[in-house]
């Protein structure tokens, strides 16, 4: 059995330039698991805290002062190292050592032991017989909290290449439709400066209809059908449009505001018209009841919860039993530790909820989530599409396409 020897912590940048925490754990000595957390724009109200007081400094400090609480554990042991971070923190959002510390530890844990058993991490973190590579979701062009004003009011239009064998056909498809959708934007405006939003999708000026319609003709260009050989998903990110006061979703950028009804059909008319594999948030984040009346109408479209659930295990059982979603973000700091997400995971599966592991948009160029996005069963990666910090989670997806153990695509 190997031991915890030491675990140390610094403060770094993430692709936002801003600051977060990155934590190494050593087993024996010589087994070194490095992880840094991330960061989310579009926050849930309900998700852990990513720093205590909004300070990293503060997690590290808290981090080395505990530092021999975690000593001499076996790294392989999750729910032992998730126990002693809650001997430190038992609040329910992490309020005190901050999510991302959360993240950072339980994670580097498990690679420190995944190194030291000679095994790839996703192996170390399920023992299943075979695994399957979920389908890469990429942000083709985006609006919101991920980029500038004058963008669209939806945060995310996406690209999922549902008809691909293998992986690096499923990535080649999402890095097409990218640039195809490129030069479509230069020859409808061609005073497009190749602006992009935090997680690599165009930034364009445009209405939500003109974005979405222009992401169809860039998948129609290079001869693709769309629910077939690629399909589009749209992250709705609705809680940022939701005015509590008014009782309405206010499109600023769009200049039109939305009843809670209205809301439902402008969803409903999106995924219809535009035939959606996927639609996240398409209505705030308390709204159960219209989340289910979306998922009853479409049920061959995933209609997933992020806000909603926020990765949250007692969250999902509410949302299991008002029949609210049939597909889940799992983005491990919203949760806090890698046990609280893998905890979430089987609640999820044993419930037939697809998953979907989402980096956030504030990342690091770790990509460790490539290989919790395998080892939970999810049928869907959403990693962005370009950039440093993105494209590694996708190289990492070809690299363990060598492991025989990886047999083929998820099953949507």
């Amino acid at each position: 059995m190997s031991k915890i020897t030491s675990i140390t912590g610094r403060i770094l940048y993430n692709s936002r330039g801003n600051k977060t925490i990155e934590v190494d754990v050593k087993a024996d000595k010589n087994f070194l698991g490095r992880v840094c957390a991330p960061s989310g724009a579009s926050v849930g109200k309900h998700e852990a805290v990513s720093f205590p007081n909004g300070k990293p400094e503060e997690g590290l400090r808290i981090l080395k002062e505990n530092a021999n609480k975690f000593l001499n554990l076996d790294p392989s042991d999750l729910k032992s190292v998730h126990e002693s971070l809650r001997s430190i923190d038992p609040t329910e959002n992490y309020s005190i050592i901050g999510g991302a510390l959360a993240f950072a530890v339980t994670i580097a844990a498990m690679e420190s032991a995944s190194m030291a058993l000679g095994e790839p991490l996703f192996k170390t973190l399920s023992k299943e017989e075979e695994y399957r590579f979920p389908f890469p979701l990429g942000n083709i062009l985006g609006g919101g909290s991920h980029a500038g004003p004058g963008t669209p009011d939806i945060q995310e239009i996406l690209i999922c290449a549902l008809g691909s064998k293998t992986i690096r056909e499923a990535i080649e498809t999402n890095f097409a439709v990218h640039q195809e959708l490129r030069s479509v934007l230069e020859k409808t405006y061609p005073d497009f400066t190749y602006g992009r939003g935090d997680e690599g999708g165009w930034a364009p000026k445009l209405t939500n209809e003109k974005a979405l319609e222009l992401s169809a003709k860039a998948c129609e260009n290079l001869g693709f059908s769309l629910g077939d050989e690629v399909s589009l998903g749209v992250d709705f990110a609705s809680s940022t449009q939701w005015n509590e006061q008014k009782n309405r979703y206010v499109y600023d950028r769009g200049g039109f505001e939305n009843s809670p009804e209205e809301q439902i059909e402008f969803a409903s008319n999106i995924i219809k018209k535009y035939k959606l594999i996927y639609a996240e948030d398409a209505v705030h984040e308390e709204a159960f009841e219209d989340m289910a009346e979306l998922s009853a109408k479409f049920p061959k479209t995933l209609i997933a919860g992020d806000d909603l659930i926020v990765t949250n295990k007692k969250i999902l059982k509410k949302a299991i039993n008002a029949k609210s979603c049939n597909a889940a973000i799992l983005k491990v700091n919203q949760a806090g530790s890698l046990f609280d997400a893998l905890e979430f995971a089987k609640e999820a599966n044993d419930n037939n909820i697809k998953l979907i592991t989402s980096h956030r948009s504030g990342e690091s160029t770790d990509s460790h989530i490539s290989h919790i996005g395998i080892a939970t069963k999810s049928k869907m990666l959403k990693v962005g599409v370009v950039g440093g910090e993105r494209v590694a989670k996708l190289n990492e997806l070809i690299r363990l396409s060598e492991h025989d153990l990886i047999r083929g695509m998820a099953e949507i």
